[in-house]
């Protein structure tokens, strides 16, 4: 059988000299961006149809509704359809093992195999969630770089600056003021959310823990992750997408959003599948598989609903 998890070489809590009933598996986080991708229903499109999957995007109204004079028709106006697209993707990873090493541990293999499955499954589908928010037009950095509270929006997905603070507090409040003066309608009630890695988030944790104080007059936790709230922005800590190791070091990149950020397009929703057993039973393995997509919703920084903290190098 081809490599995998074998009796002879797997050592650790596998290996006869250490064999255990105590599950020993290391916790990975949950999804943190894919919980925020709105799901599409592609199986109907997706089956059969080619490996592409559309979605409609609707404009706002192309002109806005006022006053009546009594004496006058109803005003009448029309908004534009344009088709979202993604590619159809088959996703997985599977980890082989033998039939003595199922038939001799004491640990319920195919148990722990399937955990660690799903601890990669998930971080595959951050990734990709993740790479579709990182196509937003819209970027920002502090001001001249080094602004503790001002920032400079670009709207074409490129930056020219490098950051070189710390994101504060008073960013925070820019950056949630240009979400509400672009009407990017927020994602829950009246808020937006953010994931960024803990370390930049670090200068805001003790405003975020004074908010917290009030969690049952003022809100609740919605979100996998979710460890505070300011100016009515959600933050979200996020360790499945690596540090973008930014030449200053000091902050990282961090998205703020509204509603209607990411669609996800299933064809096959995500599931564990246990392979045909191989050479007389010796042979046998545990799979996960998915069959979908990621693609951004909205890629004209007017309508984007997206605003990623970044820099330039």
């Amino acid at each position: 059988m081809a490599a995998g998890q074998l009796w002879v070489n797997v050592g650790g809590y596998f290996w006869s000299a250490n064999l255990s009933n105590v599950l020993r598996n290391a916790v990975q986080p949950m999804c943190k961006f894919r919980q925020f991708a709105d799901v599409k229903d592609a199986a109907v499109q997706g089956k059969g149809k080619g490996d592409a999957f559309h979605w409609n995007v609707y404009s706002d109204i192309s002109t806005q509704g006022t006053t009546l004079v009594e004496t006058t028709v109803m005003p009448e106006s029309n908004f534009t359809v344009t088709q979202g697209t993604m590619t159809i993707n088959e996703y997985g990873n599977s980890v082989p093992y033998s039939g003595k090493l199922d038939d001799l541990s004491l640990v319920p293999v195919r148990e722990i195999i399937n955990k660690v499955l799903t601890n990669d499954a998930k971080k595959a589908f951050d990734f990709a969630a993740n790479a579709q928010f990182k196509l937003t037009p819209l970027r920002a950095i502090p001001t001249g770089g080094t602004d503790t509270a001002a920032i400079t929006l670009y709207p074409n997905g490129t930056v020219t600056g490098t950051n070189n603070v710390a994101l504060g507090l008073a960013h925070v409040k820019t950056i949630a003021d240009t979400l509400k003066e672009r009407n990017i309608p927020p994602y829950e009630g009246d808020d937006y959310f953010s994931i960024g890695r803990p370390r930049t988030f670090r200068s805001l944790k003790n405003d975020l823990e004074a908010v917290n104080k009030y969690t049952a007059e003022g809100y609740a936790k919605i979100a996998s992750g979710e460890i505070g709230r300011t100016e009515n922005i959600r933050f979200v800590e996020q360790t499945n997408i690596p540090s973008a190791g930014w030449s200053q070091g000091k902050s990282d990149t961090v998205h703020f959003f509204g509603a209607d950020t990411v669609a996800e397009g299933i064809v096959v929703p995500e599931e564990m599948r246990g392979k045909i057993p191989g050479d007389y039973g010796r042979s046998r393995g545990v799979a996960w598989y998915y069959l979908g997509g990621f693609g951004l919703v909205h890629t004209v920084a007017t309508q984007a609903r997206v605003i990623q903290w970044d820099s330039a190098s």
